[in-house]
């Protein structure tokens, strides 16, 4: 599982077209595992007016339906690309509140995936990516620098991960917004 979740992220490219957003240059195209995905939009998360994170949403072709997108067992590829420094226990926290806000009717389901989540989070740096890259029937690889990949598995818990940033209590409004191409 390791070797094809390690595989899984040195596959993923992203080609040079580029758009920037509050300072990230982000492509306009990436491949996931042979899939095309599209640039769907990106967004700064900010807590208090800090910036924390732009996060990019790619799929396979763009979309402002959040309902659609979150119910849809298809590829796609979200990266957070840090503003500031933040632990892994500000970045844990968030997420646990993100699931407990947007996916409470499955919290049981979700332990076995929030635990790998936990096991394989660190803490972040500035500029550095924190990606989640879900494949129907692989399941979600995480990805942060200088960690091996961790893979949530099924669909439940990809949904679960994309109502937190797209979802009906999104972390960042404007978050949402941006990630949808609002």
């Amino acid at each position: 599982m390791r070797l094809a979740a390690a595989a899984l992220a040195l596959s993923l490219t992203l080609p040079a077209l580029a758009r920037e957003k509050d300072g990230v240059q982000l492509p306009e195209t990436a491949d996931l595992g042979g899939q095309a995905l599209v640039l769907n939009g990106a967004g700064l998360r900010s807590k208090l007016f800090i910036k924390v994170y732009v996060g990019a949403l790619y799929l396979p072709q763009k979309s402002g339906d959040a309902k659609a997108i979150v119910a849809a067992d298809a590829p796609w590829l979200v990266n957070l690309t840090f503003k500031r420094d933040v632990d892994k226990k500000s970045i844990l926290g968030a997420f646990k509140e993100g699931f407990e806000k947007n996916s409470a009717a499955d919290l049981a389901k979700l332990q076995a995936g929030v635990a790998k989540l936990e096991a394989g989070m660190r803490d972040m740096k500035s500029g550095e990516v924190l990606g989640f890259a879900y494949q129907p029937g692989t399941g979600t690889t995480v990805t942060a620098p200088g960690s091996a990949p961790v893979v949530l598995e099924g669909q439940a818990m990809a949904a679960a991960l994309l109502r937190n940033w797209i979802g009906e209590h999104p972390a960042d409004g404007d978050l949402k917004k941006g990630m949808l191409g609002q």
